[in-house]
C-alpha cells in the first residue's frame, strides 16, 4: 500500500514540472521613440557605444565645497535612506515568495498531563483512567505542486518589484544628486549678485555723499539729494533680498544633506562655475538610461504576472501532506517503536462556488496592467519631454546670455555718459539714476541668465537618467 502511494506521489511531481502556467505573453507596449531629439544646443550628440555613465557628473562644475556635499548625501539623506528600506522591503518579500518553491518543514511536541471528566459523553469506564499522560513528539512536511504557476508567477512579480525598487533608489538618488546641485548654482548666483550690490551700495552712498555736499554748497538741488538717497535705499533694499533668499537656499541645502539648518553654514564665494559638458545621446537610448523609465517597465512585468497569480486561483491547488512522530502516555515510552505514527498522501482543493471573488481577483489583475502601461507609456513621455524642455532652456539661454552681455556693455557706457555729462551740468541727475539703475538691472540680469543655463545643464542632466561622458 505505502509503495503504491509513493508512486502515486512521485507521479503527481512528475506532472507539476510540466504544469502549465497562467501567466499572459508579456508584450508590453511599444513605447515612443523619435529618430532624434528636435532641440537643437551646445551638447553634443551621441551612441551608446561612444559613451560611458558618469557617476560623478557634479564634479563637472569643478567646485569642491559641492562635491563634498554631494557625498553626504550618500551617507546622510533621509530621503535616500527611506528609499533604500522600500529596496530592502521588496528584496525581503521577494525571498517571502521564493520560500513556497521549497517543502516546508515543522516540527512539533505535546507533553501534558491530563484529567478527563468522569461524565465525559461515550466514555468508556472499562480500564480507561481518569488521569493519563499524553506525550507527542513528531513533525509534518508540506510541498505545493505548482500545477498552474502561480507559485512562480508570485516569484516572477517579487523580482521583477524587487528591480523595480532598485530602479527607485537610483532615481531618488538622482533627484537628490541634481536638486543639491541646482540650490548649489543658485547659492553662488546669489553670492554673486549679493556681491555687485554691495560693490553697487559702496557706490551710490558715495555718489550720495557727493550730492549732499553739492547741496549744502549750493550746487546740487533737493531734488538731486532725493533722488540718489532713493537710489541707494533701493540698492540696500535689493541686497538685504538677495541675503535673504540666499539665507533660505542654505537651509533647503542642509535638509537635503541630512544637517539641521542651524548646523550649516557656507562661506560666500563668488568664483563662476564651470558648465557641464556631455554627451546627450540618441533617443532610443533614454529608455535604458532613466531609472524611473526602468522601474515603470518592470512593475509592468510584475503586473502581467499578477494575472497568472489571479487565474490560478481558479484551479485546483495539490499538495503533498507528510507527518509523523512517537506518541505515549509516559515519556520513557516515546522511545519505543510501537508508539510511531505517520500520515502520507496528497491534499486537494478546489473552489466550487466563491461568490465571483476569483472573477474580481483577475478582473483587479488586469485593471492593474492596464495601469501598469498607462503609467510607463506617461513616463516615456515625460522623459521626452523634459529632455527636450532642458535642450530648449540651454539654446535660448544661450542666446539671452549674449544678448544680456550685450545690454551691460550699453548700460555701463551710458551710465558713464550720463555721469560725465552731469558733471559738466548738461544733465540733470534724473539721467544719472536712470542710466545706473538700467546699468544694475542688465548686470543681475546676466547673471541670473548664467546661473539658469547651468541650471538647465543640471536639469539636462536629470532627464537622461544622468551624467554622462564620452569613454
Amino acid at each position: 500500500m505505502a509503495k503504491r502511494l509513493l508512486t502515486g506521489l512521485a507521479l503527481l511531481a512528475a506532472t507539476s514540472l510540466g504544469a502549465c502556467s497562467q501567466v499572459p505573453a508579456y508584450h508590453p507596449p511599444v513605447a515612443p521613440n523619435p529618430p532624434a531629439f528636435r532641440e537643437g544646443g551646445p551638447w553634443s550628440m551621441a551612441t551608446p557605444s561612444t559613451t560611458a555613465q558618469a557617476g560623478h557628473w557634479w564634479e563637472g562644475f569643478g567646485d569642491p565645497v559641492l562635491n563634498e556635499l554631494e557625498g553626504r548625501i550618500e551617507k546622510d539623506s533621509p530621503t535616500l535612506a527611506a528609499a533604500l528600506a522600500r529596496r530592502d522591503q521588496a528584496s525581503a518579500a521577494l525571498r517571502g515568495a521564493r520560500a513556497d518553491l521549497f517543502p516546508q518543514l515543522n516540527a512539533n511536541s505535546n507533553l501534558t498531563y491530563n484529567r478527563q471528566s468522569q461524565d465525559r459523553p461515550l466514555r468508556n469506564t472499562t480500564g480507561q483512567e481518569n488521569i493519563y499522560g499524553n506525550n507527542t513528539l513528531g513533525g509534518t512536511a508540506s510541498y505545493e505542486l505548482d500545477l498552474w504557476g502561480r507559485v512562480r508567477a508570485q516569484v516572477a512579480a517579487g523580482r521583477a518589484n524587487a528591480l523595480a525598487s532598485e530602479d527607485d533608489v537610483a532615481a531618488v538618488r538622482l533627484s537628490l544628486q541634481a536638486d543639491l546641485a541646482a540650490y548649489y548654482i543658485t547659492l553662488r548666483g546669489l553670492d554673486r549678485e549679493a556681491d555687485l550690490l554691495t560693490h553697487t551700495v559702496a557706490a551710490y552712498q558715495q555718489a550720495d555723499d557727493v550730492t549732499q555736499h553739492r547741496f549744502k554748497g549750493g550746487i546740487a538741488t533737493g531734488i538731486e539729494t532725493g533722488q540718489s538717497g532713493a537710489q541707494l535705499a533701493d540698492a540696500q533694499a535689493q541686497l538685504a533680498d538677495v541675503q535673504a533668499a540666499r539665507a533660505k537656499v542654505e537651509h533647503a541645502i542642509a535638509t537635503l544633506v541630512g544637517s539641521t539648518a542651524s548646523e550649516l553654514t557656507l562661506a560666500a564665494n563668488i568664483t563662476p562655475l564651470s558648465a557641464l559638458s556631455a554627451d546627450v545621446g540618441l533617443p532610443s537610448t533614454l529608455l535604458q538610461r532613466r531609472p524611473d523609465i526602468a522601474a515603470a517597465e518592470r512593475r509592468m512585468f510584475a503586473a502581467n504576472e499578477g494575472i497568472g497569480q489571479a487565474r490560478a486561483a481558479a484551479f485546483p491547488q495539490i499538495s503533498l501532506m507528510g507527518g509523523g512522530g512517537t506518541n505515549s502516555t509516559v515519556l520513557s515510552g516515546l522511545g519505543s517503536a510501537p508508539n510511531l505514527f505517520w500520515a502520507l498522501g496528497p491534499s486537494i482543493s478546489l473552489p466550487l462556488f466563491t461568490g465571483g471573488r476569483i472573477k474580481a481577483g483577475i478582473a483587479t489583475a488586469r485593471a492593474k496592467w492596464d495601469e501598469s502601461t498607462a503609467t510607463y507609456r506617461q513616463t516615456v513621455l515625460t522623459a521626452f519631454q523634459q529632455v527636450e524642455d532642458s535642450l530648449s532652456d540651454l539654446h535660448h539661454l544661450g542666446d539671452e546670455d549674449a544678448a544680456e552681455h550685450r545690454a551691460v556693455t550699453n548700460a555701463e557706457q551710458a551710465a558713464q555718459l550720463s555721469m560725465n555729462r552731469y558733471n559738466k551740468g548738461a544733465s540733470s541727475y534724473l539721467d544719472v539714476v536712470t542710466a545706473q539703475t538700467t546699468e544694475l538691472t542688465a548686470r543681475r540680469k546676466a547673471l541670473q541668465v548664467e546661473t539658469a543655463r547651468l541650471q538647465a545643464g543640471v536639469a539636462l542632466v536629470r532627464a537622461l537618467g544622468g551624467g554622462w561622458q564620452k569613454a
